[in-house]
């Protein structure tokens, strides 16, 4: 868990955030949902929604991709940024739009039922068929 102050961006901008609060481990999701939007698996973090403050977020738009849950993109670049469950009060950020150093390690593999067929996952992180969440 990382307890500093953090900011991230997409791309182009057209999306910025602050979060003041602990990261999560990274989260590596095989769902095929995830890997449709990314293209591979997604690598995210976690934080409390309330813990986060945007600083731009004219491009921020909001899918429903399934019954309990959406992800958040930029709509200007296209750029994947969030995915949050409906009820919770944490949010999960594609690590890769953190600014800078992290300070963060891999944490679990979840939904590997669902990874694709043309890579292996080789470390020896907890893996879950599902999810890691009860």
């Amino acid at each position: 868990m990382s307890e500093q102050n953090h900011t991230g961006s997409c791309l182009c901008g057209a999306v910025a955030f602050e979060v003041n609060g602990p990261l999560t481990g990274v989260s590596f999701c095989h769902c095929s949902q995830c890997r449709k939007m990314t293209g591979h698996y997604l690598a995210s973090t976690q934080a409390e929604a309330a813990d986060m403050t945007f600083t731009e977020d004219r491009g921020l738009k909001w899918f429903r991709s399934s019954e309990g849950a959406e992800r958040g993109f930029c709509a200007e670049c296209g750029s994947t940024l969030f995915w949050r469950a409906d009820g919770r009060a944490d949010l999960s950020i594609a690590i890769g739009v953190i600014d800078g150093a992290t300070g963060l390690g891999g944490g679990h593999h979840i939904f590997v039922a669902d990874k694709g067929d043309y890579y292996e996952l080789a470390d020896d992180l907890p893996k879950f068929p599902v999810t890691s969440r009860g």
